[in-house]
Formats: C-alpha cells, structure tokens, sequence
C-alpha cells in the first residue's frame, strides 16, 4: 500500500523530487484537491525550482480532469498565490519547498480566500485519497473536463500591497534586499517601482539551485552577505527573503539583525493604529515585549500555539487585525489572515521614512530584553526529557508552568519554552529574560536537564 506519511506533513507536502514524489503523484493530488475541496476551479501557482513547472503542471491537470477549471499564476512567491486565492475567491495551491534545498519540492494549498489546509482541515482527507488512488488507479475522468488557463496578477498584488502601506510620502531610504535567488527577485522590483527607495538589489537571480546561500534567512550564515552589504554602502536597512518570499528578515544600518518579535510588535503597533482596539495575535515564543506593546497601543493580545495553522484559525476566531510570529511570519487581517512577508517589510521601510532616526533607535522601544534564540538537542526520548524539566520546575514557587504547546515555565524575570519537534528528534528551547545573565543562566540549567 502506498504510504505519503513521509511527505504529507502538517500544514503542506513536501518530500525529494523524484525519489519521494513526482509529476505522477502531483497529478493525483491535484484531482484529490478538486475532489476534497469541491471546487469547480482553482488556482494554482509556482516557485523558480527547476521541478516546479512540471509538478504545477501535473496538478493542474489532475484538477481538471476532476472537472476544476484552473488557473495557472505561473512564477510567484507564496503570498502572491495567497493574494490570487483571496482577490479571486478560489481554493489555491503553491508549489514551492521554501527554505529546503534545490532537491526538495512541496505543495502549499489553501481553500478560498487564502484559509489554510493542514491535516485538520482537508489534508489528511487529500492525503488518503491519494494513497487510494496510487493502488487502485485513478478514478474516471469527469463528464466535462475543466479548462486550463493563464493569468499574471503580479501588478494586481502589488497594487493591493501598496493600497495597504502608503510609502508615496517617505524620505529617500537605501535598501539592500537579498532574494537568496528566490521569489524576492520576481515580486520585489514590481512592488517597489516607482518609491522612493534607492534598490541594492542582491541575488535577484531566479535559481532554484541557491548558488550563493541557502534561501533560509533563519539561519545566521545566510544573511551574512546582507549584513556586509548593508554596512559596506551605508544603506539604511536590508532585507532578506526566503525561498518562496512568504518571510522576510530585517537588518539595520549597522548590519545588526532585528528579531521577528521586535519586527510583531512595530507593525502590531501601526496596525493597531488604523484600528484602535484590536486584538493581535503573537505565538508563545515571542517576546515578553509583543503583549506589552499591543496593550500600550490600546490592543488585545492573544497568545497562541507555533504554526500558521494555529495562528490563521485564532485569526479567524477572534477577527484579529494582525499576527506574528518569531520565525517571521507576519499575518494581516487585511490579507485574508495570509501571511505576507513583503507586508510587513512595507510597515517596516513606512516606520523608518515616516522619522528621521536610523533604524536601531526606532525599533529599541520594542527589542526590551534578552533572547535565547531556538537552540536544538537531539534526544532519544522527546517524552521524558520533557517530563523531567516538569519534575524540576513544578515545585518551584517563583514559577508558573503551562502546557498550552510543549512546556512554557515563567517566572518574574524569565521564562522559557520547551518544545518537541513533529518531524526530527529534536527538543527546541527558547529563553527571555531581563537581562543577558539571566538568559544565559536560565537557559543553562534547562540543557543541562535536556541533555542529561
């Protein structure tokens, strides 16, 4: 019996291209998605990675024999996909393995209006008839054969970016983007013309073999390029987006990297002031200083699980007007709960040309203590290791301890989270404190119980 649980993960597909999957399968997930999703048609989208066409291509097809009319994007980064499924009211799907290396491919897909997919939501479902259909065969054609057409709406998106954020008004800015020779290299210049924005304008390239840098801006090692260009010209920020562009990281005029959390509470802050009173949601590893901000802008926070998943459906619950999270995943409201990277950028290039300052003194007030980063151990019993930082710490009288996702325990002048990972061996620990030495103690006498 054919077996995809090591390709259909929790919120998308993504496997080795040809060895774990191919234009075959793509073609039967593309039937099972019209089938599942019973949508008379589609939208469909895809990354530079040389696999990309061919696999889109085979979906469209298998949608259409379902009866789906499609619609193919052709080259887009994920949130331009998520633009087309909300702007057009069509359930979509992105073929794009973000971050993972050139031999990797994956599938991205949403229903309409850009609301997620994952395994709660139509994916286990998508997933099963895939395996059916792999040992039984595939079921007949439909009566009437959907239509297969092409549309640009990159002009389209970048027009609704722009309606969003008011850049018109700003002072001249100098910007270093590295697009890691990803999608940023196609959205980028589009929705940039015309601003007053002097482009750097790095590894715009498209090439899904990442010759100069993994297209992981999450890594340190991938934005060291970025950081030297920065400071080489002077440029007041640069920006770096991953593979298919749904992220972007910041730098400042000194090269130094801005968290995620610092980047959620700047635009939390701007969104709340279009809409005073709404709630923002932030994951449970962000930091202490999101929830403060939100509340001094008059906001409500609301605390929530890691993954987008968790993040679109507490959107969608509490009509959020904004979200972030620390792997710089920033949704809006505004953009059908979606995450958009170029967005947030947006907000971010608006904050620093609407004032003087360099980026480093605007951005203080919301970077207020000091971070871990996510440090990884691998162990052999996920389970225990866990239960026995519980058994440390649950009697601990200047400590709180929750479970809403792994172990989160808080104290006054620190917290930090324990979490397992779905797909690796591995424990994630993530620490805040007041200050450096505090971090660094807290984070210190939690590995020494992990790797115990």
């Amino acid at each position: 019996m054919t077996d995809l649980s090591q390709i259909v993960k929790a919120y998308d597909v993504r496997g080795v291209v040809p060895t774990q999957w191919d234009e075959t399968l793509a073609e039967l997930f593309g039937a099972a998605f019209a089938e599942i999703t019973g949508a008379d048609a589609i939208v469909t989208g895809h990354d530079m990675r040389p696999s990309s066409p061919g696999l889109s291509g085979a979906f469209a097809r298998g949608a259409a024999a379902r009866g789906a009319d499609v619609t193919e994007i052709g080259l887009c980064s994920t949130d331009e996909l998520y633009f087309a499924s909300g702007a057009l009211g069509l359930p979509g799907a992105m073929f794009t393995a973000s971050h993972n290396p050139a031999r990797y491919n994956g599938i991205k897909m949403c229903r309409a209006g850009a609301a997620p997919v994952g395994q709660d939501t139509g994916l286990a479902e998508i997933r099963a008839l895939v395996e059916r259909w792999s040992d039984e065969g595939a079921p007949e054609p439909a009566a009437e054969p959907g239509t297969v057409t092409q549309r640009d709406v990159l002009g389209d998106y970048a027009a609704h970016l722009r309606g969003l954020v008011d850049l018109s008004g700003i002072r001249p800015l100098k910007v270093v983007v590295d697009a890691g020779n990803g999608m940023g290299g196609h959205t980028v210049p589009t929705v940039f013309e015309g601003l007053p924005l002097e482009l750097d304008a790095m590894y715009f390239e498209l090439d899904g073999s990442f010759p100069n840098h993994e297209a992981n801006p999450l890594d340190p090692k991938n934005i060291v390029d970025l950081q030297a260009r920065v400071r080489e010209t002077g440029a007041n920020l640069g920006l770096a987006f991953d593979g298919d562009a749904d992220r972007c990281f910041v730098v400042d005029e000194n090269g130094d990297p801005i968290s995620p959390s610092a980047i959620t509470a700047l635009v939390a802050a701007r969104e709340l002031a279009k809409h005073p009173g709404g709630t923002v949601i932030h994951n449970l590893i962000t930091s202490w200083s999101v929830p403060e901000v939100v509340k001094e802008n008059g906001g409500e926070p609301v605390r929530t699980r890691v993954g987008h998943s968790f993040i679109k459906e507490e959107m969608a619950k509490t009509g959020a007007i904004f979200g972030g999270e620390h792997s710089a995943h920033y949704y809006f409201r505004d953009f059908w709960n979606a995450d958009t990277g170029m967005l947030a950028a947006m907000h971010v290039l608006a904050a620093l040309g609407g004032q003087q300052g360099p980026l480093s003194q605007l951005v203080a007030q919301y970077d207020r203590y000091a971070a871990s980063g996510e440090i990884n151990s691998t162990v052999d019993d996920q389970a225990g290791r866990l239960a026995a930082i519980k058994a440390a710490y649950e009697g601990r009288p200047d400590a709180t301890l929750d479970e809403l996702d792994g172990l989160t325990v808080t104290a006054d002048d620190w917290w930090f989270n324990v979490r397992a990972s779905n797909t690796e061996p591995l424990l994630r620990l993530n620490v805040e404190a007041r200050d450096t030495a505090t971090a660094d103690r807290v984070r210190d006498e939690a590995l020494a119980i992990i790797r115990a």
